[in-house]
């Protein structure tokens, strides 16, 4: 079995989304879907609705991201408070 980033997509209410992807990148959403419906036995009706969950994995395990998503929500620590050690 092929080990794939994303699970069984949730039964959720349909997103319209515009995107314009290269072919290559289209093509490959379609291979996707038609693997992914193999090893989950739940058929991707809409190779589109891939790309919501696609973008939230990789999001997710970016860890760049999350590095800089937490120091953007950190308080910042106004000059000369420090850490407490004086």
């Amino acid at each position: 079995m092929t080990k794939l980033k994303l699970g069984p997509l949730a039964d959720d209410k349909p997103v319209k989304v515009t995107v314009e992807l290269p072919a290559s990148v289209h093509r490959d959403l379609i291979a996707y879907a038609e693997i992914l419906g193999r090893e989950t036995g739940q058929p991707v009706k809409e190779p589109v609705k891939l790309i919501v969950p696609m973008i939230e994995r990789f999001m997710a395990t970016d860890r760049g991201f999350a590095k800089a998503k937490k120091a953007q929500r950190a308080p910042s620590r106004a000059p000369g408070q420090g850490s407490g050690n004086a």
